[in-house]
């Protein structure tokens, strides 16, 4: 079995990701290390875990894991890597932002629908941001056919667990329900990501991209329209699509435009293809927490550990 350590075990990723290893095949839940419920039971920071395991938090990663999941939040990771408490053995997946960009550092970017072969012999992954996740997944095959000549325009809604678990001005309940905003408007910081990996399979991709980020009155899920201006049929962009995915077991080209509920509580991506008025637009949902998160951690791991890569992940959407 395989050692599983977390570094910030009860935040909601952290969460997320806990629940799926109690029940992964091949992995055991070694050490989760948090500094505010250090010696508690898990269930103490995550109540529906109550009568599930007995588990407890440490207040020091034990040195005998397999595989380090790093979710203390963003700017915290580069910390711990130079803090020397990871053994030197261990692969890691790092949830933060610190290493997704290219740079001088040994981090592979985990987006297995563009890296599976580099993820599957790397020792250390840089795990994509949930926004950068769909609106990737949403444009990646247009940048592989060379299709992006274009400004691409991108407007993504997200729920409010993908701004932490500590409330704020703009997440506690009273201010969110009942309400949508927009924030970080053509500056959010997952653009350096997203053209990154756009530039990856098209390298003369030069083009703006134009993102709107928006926060809806829900707490998990994330939906992206993106659309271009494209010569090419919507038949035509649905089979590249379709060619693009097929050896790809989360992601799904739809025939229909899906909505958030569709991949909620899984790590699946939905994605559809329609042309109006000269304008490609592709439609994407993801799970923040799943697909744009934590499931994408396990995903990575298994590859990273010869796993097949649905290990642990063949979640359910409960649908309604």
């Amino acid at each position: 079995m395989i050692k599983a350590g977390i570094i910030g075990g009860a935040g909601y990723t952290a969460g997320e990701l806990i629940r799926i290893l109690l029940h992964h095949p091949e992995v055991d839940i070694h050490s989760a290390v948090s500094g505010s419920h250090g010696g508690e039971p898990l269930y103490k920071a995550h109540p529906d875990l109550e009568g599930e395991t007995e588990l407890t938090f440490d207040t020091e990663l034990a040195q005998d894991v397999d595989v380090v999941f790093l979710c203390s939040g963003h700017g915290k990771s580069k910390g711990v890597m130079e803090s020397g408490v990871i053994p030197d053995s261990a692969k890691i997946v790092d949830l933060s932002s610190d290493y997704r960009i290219k740079g001088d550092h040994e981090f592979i970017y985990g987006l297995p629908e563009i890296n599976r072969t580099e993820i599957k012999s790397a020792d250390y992954i840089a795990n994509p941001g949930c926004f950068a996740t769909c609106i990737q997944l949403s444009l990646l095959p247009l940048a592989q056919a060379g299709l992006l000549k274009d400004s691409v325009h991108t407007t993504a809604i997200t729920g409010s667990t993908g701004a932490g678990q500590n409330p704020t001005s703009t997440t506690h309940f009273s201010w969110r329900s009942h309400n949508a905003s927009i924030y970080k408007p053509l500056k959010h910081q997952h653009l350096a990501e997203i053209k990154q990996s756009l530039k990856q399979l098209q390298s003369d991709f030069d083009q703006e991209v134009f993102f709107i980020p928006m926060r809806g009155a829900f707490t998990r899920g994330i939906l992206s329209a993106n659309y271009v201006e494209l010569e090419q049929s919507a038949k035509e962009i649905q089979q590249l699509y379709q060619e693009f995915y097929q050896d790809h077991p989360f992601v799904t080209v739809s025939n229909s435009s899906p909505d958030i509920k569709r991949v909620v509580g899984t790590n699946k991506v939905q994605l559809h293809v329609q042309k109006e008025n000269g304008q490609i637009l592709i439609t994407g949902v993801i799970d923040n927490l799943l697909k744009g998160a934590s499931g994408q951690a396990v995903q990575n791991m298994n590859l990273m550990f010869g796993l097949d890569e649905t290990a642990g992940l063949n979640l359910k959407s409960t649908a309604f």
